[in-house]
């Protein structure tokens, strides 16, 4: 077997402390993310969200440390990716990947400077 190739873009971090609004098309959750990039966010809901559904997405992230308060974007996005978690046969929730499909330049380089923070 060869090795796996990474094709994304822009890295992905592991990180539940971003905080995430969803809501539009029927939809209304809110929840933590379970790993972000510069150009989508893994999260958990407790209800099925469909395939191509489209989203608000607002993020609250973490400033640098104690001292800064956190900020906020809005930002517009599609579920591109849904898997139901379950125990012992039951669902216990739903891990939905969001594409950011309208990410503003500006909006990007603050997901990315958070994003190389983390690297860090």
């Amino acid at each position: 077997m060869g090795e796996r190739i990474e094709r994304r873009k822009f890295p992905r971090i592991r990180d539940e402390n971003i905080s995430v609004k969803l809501s539009g098309e029927g939809v209304s959750a809110i929840t933590q993310s379970l790993d972000v990039s510069a150009s989508g966010i893994y999260c958990k809901v407790d209800r099925k969200i469909p395939l191509m559904t489209r989203v608000e997405v607002l993020l609250s992230i973490p400033g640098n440390n104690k001292s800064n308060s956190s900020s906020t974007m809005t930002i517009e996005g599609v579920v591109v990716r849904e898997h139901p978690v379950k125990k012992d046969g039951v669902v216990q929730h739903y891990d939905i990947a969001i594409f950011f499909n309208t990410l503003l330049p500006k909006e990007r380089r603050r997901l990315m400077q958070y994003i190389n923070r983390k690297l860090k």
